[in-house]
């Protein structure tokens, strides 16, 4: 069993896919992260801009499991990760463009809009574009979990 971590303003008992915002890295899916510290910041961020308290959410997940499901995983900054990232934030209407249940792979710079907008009216290449979208802290990993059946799979601590 592996340990996610979810950064938020609430407590979450049941996740509600609905809930989740479209046009995020790999799409409209349940983020989390095995690094409490990232989902922390994350909570803090959210908890500031929202004037309330940080919340971590706690879940395991059996990783074997990824062998069962449809899994993606992009293990570092790659062209084909940046491709999958910029569809993803640029669909028009936040739609998920992949079949996964899990995808798995580097946070995308928060900043990423701008980049997309340089590399649209072609004042940047593609390879910098890859560059400039990486998460400015250093690599931090992701887990999306995209389908109601990954959902399910997810067990509340």
């Amino acid at each position: 069993m592996i340990r996610l971590y979810h950064g938020s303003t609430v407590n979450i008992e049941r996740v509600d896919l609905a809930k989740s915002k479209p046009n995020k890295d790999f799409g409209k899916a349940f983020y989390l992260s095995d690094n409490y510290e990232q989902a922390m910041e994350m909570a803090q961020f959210k908890a500031e801009f929202a004037e309330t308290e940080p919340v971590v959410n706690v879940f395991e997940f059996d990783e074997t499991l990824l062998k069962q499901l449809p899994f993606k995983r992009f293990d570092d900054y790659s062209e084909e990760w940046a491709h999958f990232v910029y569809e993803h934030r640029s669909e028009p209407n936040g739609r998920t463009l992949h079949d996964y249940d899990i995808v798995y792979g580097p946070i995308a710079n928060d900043r990423i809009g701008a980049q997309i907008t340089r590399y649209r009216q072609g004042y940047i290449s593609f390879d910098e574009f890859t560059r400039r979208i990486q998460y400015i802290k250093g690599i931090t990993f992701q887990y999306a979990f995209c389908t109601q059946r990954a959902i399910n799979q997810l067990i509340k601590i």
